[in-house]
């Protein structure tokens, strides 16, 4: 590997980015799946920027739990801090903690990519929430105690928890709009959702952007996909 790191860099020469490094993970029996995740997290550079800053405010509390969270921004923060711009490094903590986390990762059987990635962008989500909810009812509690006497019975009467938008969700999460044309009367309706990945359809020979076209073409629903139009009062045709 120290052959192949060096003709790596002979071949970027002045091309090799200032800064960045490139680093293979070491394969511990049929991880492939998680690496190749991983690689590609990690060099979506405003994620990797948040997590780098998300572990340098938070490494030296030390009475925080290792989770999922901790245990990426550890790993990526080893691979930002090695003095070689190339070379290997071993993700153990992070597959001990994977296969801690979730069953389906401790055999040594072949895992879905796809997978992975949702299983992994969740558990960050649940994470980052549970730590902003928290931190939120501590400033609660420390300015309940700053303006009442009274005993602290917990939130005001009224009050709910609040999920907070996480820079997961800023890096990854989308807003699909679907909208509906009733052929009759022309009233067109939308809706959004929100997703973190699309299904599309993958043709032979086709590039993402043919599929995400395909994808957002517009269709005709006939028979039983008629829909109940509101200022029509009738099931009708909609595209």
């Amino acid at each position: 590997m120290g052959a192949a790191s060096s003709r790596l860099e002979k071949a970027l020469g002045e091309q090799f980015p200032e800064g960045e490094r490139y680093f293979g993970l070491e394969n511990f029996g049929n991880t492939c799946y998680c690496n190749s995740v991983l690689q590609a997290l990690y060099f979506c550079v405003p994620f990797r920027d948040q997590l780098l800053e998300y572990y340098a405010s938070n490494k030296n509390t030390g009475d925080g739990e290792e989770n999922m969270l901790t245990c990426l921004a550890d790993l990526f923060s080893q691979i930002s801090n090695q003095k070689k711009k190339t070379g290997v490094i071993a993700p153990k903590r992070f597959i001990q903690r994977l296969k801690k986390q979730n069953e389906i990762f401790r055999s040594y059987m072949h895992q879905d990519a796809h997978e992975f990635l949702n299983f992994l962008l969740n558990e960050l989500v649940d994470i980052l929430e549970k730590e902003h909810n928290a931190e939120r009812e501590s400033l609660q509690n420390i300015s309940l105690q700053k303006n009442s006497n009274g005993p602290i019975n917990g939130q005001p009467n009224g009050s709910h928890k609040e999920l907070a938008a996480t820079w997961v969700h800023k890096c990854f999460q989308g807003i699909l709009t679907n909208e509906t044309r009733c052929l009759r009367c022309e009233t067109v309706t939308d809706r959004d959702e929100t997703f973190f990945d699309l299904s599309l359809d993958i043709e032979q020979n086709s590039s993402i952007t043919s599929c995400l076209k395909n994808f957002s073409s517009t269709e005709t629903l006939n028979a039983e996909d008629k829909f109940f139009c509101d200022k029509c009062c009738r099931k009708l045709r909609k595209e």
